[in-house]
């Protein structure tokens, strides 16, 4: 985050603590933070706090730190409340609630304002009182609703500053045993530093690499776990097959139980652990999961440390994992090439043999499924996709939108470790080469929109059934849950309500759900629809105007949210649109299907990836 006022932290927690065992601190306001829990454990926070006479908490939840506070006031979430926030460069924006608080909370503008006497005082009125000191003008008024509906404070950008490093100042390099163990501490991928702890949807968004959920790891390298024998699990045969070996990791005295995770790429002789986690009193979907890395974290080595022991323990630790295999071994889910050999194969992504035509118009196989272009179905619109793999950074960005866009439950941990998620798209993670230096790709797979669906013919009640825009339709009052589409499904990726996940009682969780999209209850199988509320609402908006439906028009929650934009959605009918390009194998040849050999003629493709290496530094292609 920027800082106006950037200060060395570190240094300014240990100024305070120091104050507060002096007895010079007489009342301590805590906005927000929860440093029983998150600060330096060599700096003893929690002893401290008995040496204050009054001590007020703001907080969204109670939490560690809450125990030991006189009084605590409920924290407005920040889309209840007004404030202002500058970007990377400097630019101030207006934040604009959207909607009133649910709990009667107080903002942390609020809580100050009364202590410059100016109790009372709404979050807007202090927010707009400070800008009029920055704007005054006769036309303020005008100015603040520009400001709060462009997004932005035209012209508050910092002016750029040329600066030069200063290297005589920085400390010399340690003495480090080359042969000693590194200690790093990390944000986790999904959580941050524990501020999201309570968020079910991002507890159960599978981590980048490791796709693992509800649990945070500590990360060693697959040569640290064949030298400590891990992968051997002995005579164990009680635990489950996702069950990870617990190491206890010391590092300055302290001590604190992992569970290990084997990452190719991982260096040697480091074992990364990551916050955010091992919280004993927050909200009910963050307590007690994962293990807390802040026990073992120092002051004098907040990211980074050297000598850290560790002693591999016959306990076992449950992960939730929603991937069981990494690699991709002779199957190629992911197409690749370097830039030499697609300049000599233009055609690499199509060298499998079993691969069928997937241009409906080319000669077919004798088939039980209806050719629907031959039959005009598709007369209007014809909706497809396109994921291009050289982009796609395995954020997990689409997930957690089309989580959000589609009113997706949560399911929990033991659900998850049943195989019984519920994200409508997944992110799979291969590696391949050198385990020490491999290539990393990503695939995100939703429902593939088939034109040959495997799962319409099977289902005995008609609840899947082919759309005249191409969508695999998913009739939820139909569904009587055989689950025969899911079996009959080759790329896994339709999901069943095995229980009555979502929560139709509690009034706050109503606001957070989409009204356009229905919400599921148990005994129903459900799967991406491409967004199809979203293209329902541009067919009406177009048929108003008496028009078709712009390239553009359309766009899907999870292409939406791809900050890589490796999503491209819209209508293959349109020769001129994005994906009808991309999916024109004459001017694309790296288009290609997922499992095509099978003639299930998906809807979504992908675009092959092209890797360029520096031949310096190795292709990392080579087999282990």
């Amino acid at each position: 985050p920027v800082e106006a006022d950037a200060v060395e932290h570190g240094q300014s927690i240990r100024e305070l603590i120091d104050d507060m065992n002096a007895g010079k601190v007489d009342t301590l306001i805590i906005l927000g933070g929860n440093p029983v829990y998150s600060a330096p454990v060599d700096l003893d926070f929690n002893a401290a706090l008995d040496k204050v006479a009054l001590r007020i908490q703001s907080s969204i939840y109670k939490n560690e730190t809450t125990d030991k506070m006189h009084w605590h006031v409920p924290a407005t979430h920040y889309l209840e409340a007004w404030s202002d926030v500058r970007s990377y460069d400097g630019t101030a924006t207006i934040m604009q609630p959207m909607i009133q608080p649910l709990y009667d909370g107080r903002s942390p503008h609020e809580i100050l304002a009364i202590f410059t006497d100016q109790p009372g005082i709404s979050s807007h009125d202090l927010v707009q009182t400070y800008w009029k000191t920055q704007h005054a003008t006769p036309d303020f008024e005008g100015w603040w609703r520009t400001s709060v509906h462009d997004g932005f404070v035209n012209g508050s950008a910092s002016p750029a500053r040329t600066l030069s490093a200063k290297l005589a100042g920085l400390p010399a390099a340690p003495n480090v045993d080359p042969n000693a163990t590194e200690i790093s501490f990390r944000p986790d991928p999904t959580i941050y530093d524990g501020t999201f702890i309570n968020n079910a949807w991002l507890q159960e968004t599978p981590k980048p690499l490791s796709r693992t959920t509800w649990d945070n790891v500590g990360m060693v390298s697959p040569a640290m776990v064949s030298a400590w024998k891990l992968n051997q699990l002995g005579d164990q045969n009680d635990h489950q097959s996702d069950a990870q070996r617990i190491l206890v990791v010391e590092f300055q005295g302290r001590k604190v139980e992992v569970p290990y995770w084997p990452q190719p790429g991982h260096p040697d002789n480091v074992i990364t652990l990551f916050l955010g986690y091992g919280q004993q009193r927050t909200g009910r979907v963050g307590t007690g999961t994962g293990y807390n890395a802040g026990k073992v974290r120092p002051s004098t080595a907040q990211y980074i440390g050297s000598g850290a022991k560790i002693e591999v323990t016959n306990r076992y630790w449950d992960i939730a994992v929603t991937q069981g295999h990494f690699s991709m071994d002779e199957r190629e889910p992911v197409k690749v090439a370097t830039l030499e050999d697609f300049i000599q194969k233009k055609n690499f992504a199509h060298e499998n043999p079993k691969e069928e035509p997937q241009d409906q118009s080319e000669a077919r196989p004798e088939s039980l499924y209806p050719n629907y272009r031959e039959k005009n179905w598709y007369k209007e619109y014809a909706w497809g996709m396109s994921i291009d793999l050289n982009s796609c950074i395995g954020c997990q960005s689409c997930a957690v939108a089309c989580q959000a866009e589609n009113n997706i439950s949560v399911v929990g941990k033991e659900q998850v470790q049943r195989g019984r998620e519920m994200q409508w798209i997944r992110i799979d993670a291969y590696y391949e080469g050198d385990p020490a230096n491999p290539n990393v790709y990503f695939q995100p797979v939703p429902c593939m929109q088939c034109e040959n669906a495997p799962c319409e013919p099977v289902c005995p009640v008609g609840a899947t059934l082919h759309s005249t825009e191409g969508l695999n339709d998913m009739v939820y009052n139909r569904c009587v849950g055989t689950r025969y589409c899911s079996n009959n499904c080759p790329y896994k990726v339709r999901r069943f309500n095995f229980f009555l996940f979502a929560d139709y009682d509690t009034p706050s969780l109503k606001l957070g759900r989409n009204p356009d999209v229905t919400v599921r209850s148990r005994g129903v199988m459900e799967k991406c629809t491409y967004c199809v509320q979203r293209i329902t609402q541009a067919r009406i908006a177009a048929e108003k105007e008496d028009r078709a439906i712009r390239e553009g028009e359309v766009l899907t929650a999870c292409q939406q949210a791809c900050p890589t934009e490796a999503i491209i959605f819209g209508d293959i009918n349109n020769p001129d649109s994005a994906v009808a390009k991309l999916k024109d194998r004459k001017r694309n040849p790296r288009d290609y299907s997922l499992l095509a050999e099978l003639n299930t003629r998906p809807r979504t493709t992908y675009v092959a990836a092209v890797r360029n290496p520096n031949p310096k530094l190795g292709s990392g292609t080579e087999k282990a």
